[in-house]
């Protein structure tokens, strides 16, 4: 099985920014200890980033035919992204939605999601183990599926 996490603006700065919201662990040591559990499931992880909404977009359609599950925290885009919602959609491959913050207990704005509805499942709040949360979830729906 072949999974990737998607992570988008501003989450290469995990550490450093709003710590109170987004706790101390960088991005790196987050996939670094994704990868390890990932891997102790057997289970191929690859981790890419980008600040550019059409990278994102661009990196989803290259998904086609080699990932089985897709692990997105798709930052503020999630509250915006039309396209990034239209680029999953078109791959058809079961993703999971995850945030750091309970994006319902933040500002109104945060509280729409453009992803949540089409994915199969959302983990938020739970800080750096929402990323352990979603890989549990979304491993157990793709080996409960087959």
């Amino acid at each position: 099985m072949r999974l990737i996490l998607i992570n988008g603006p501003n989450l290469n700065l995990l550490g450093k920014r709003e710590k109170s919201i987004y706790g101390f662990k960088s991005l790196a040591s987050i996939e670094s200890d994704l990868k390890k559990e990932a891997d102790s499931y057997g289970i191929a992880l690859e981790c890419f980033q980008s600040n550019s909404e059409g990278d994102v977009v661009n990196r989803i359609h290259e998904c086609l035919g080699s990932i089985d599950g897709i692990l997105i925290n798709a930052g503020a885009y999630t509250h915006t992204s039309i396209a990034i919602r239209d680029a999953l959609l078109g791959v058809d491959i079961p993703y999971v939605e995850l945030h750091l913050s309970n994006t319902y207990s933040r500002e109104e704005f945060r509280q729409k999601s453009f992803l949540s509805d089409t994915a199969v499942g959302l983990v938020s709040g739970f800080g750096s183990y929402s990323y352990s949360l979603a890989l549990q979830g979304l491993i157990f729906y793709l080996r409960d599926s087959k």
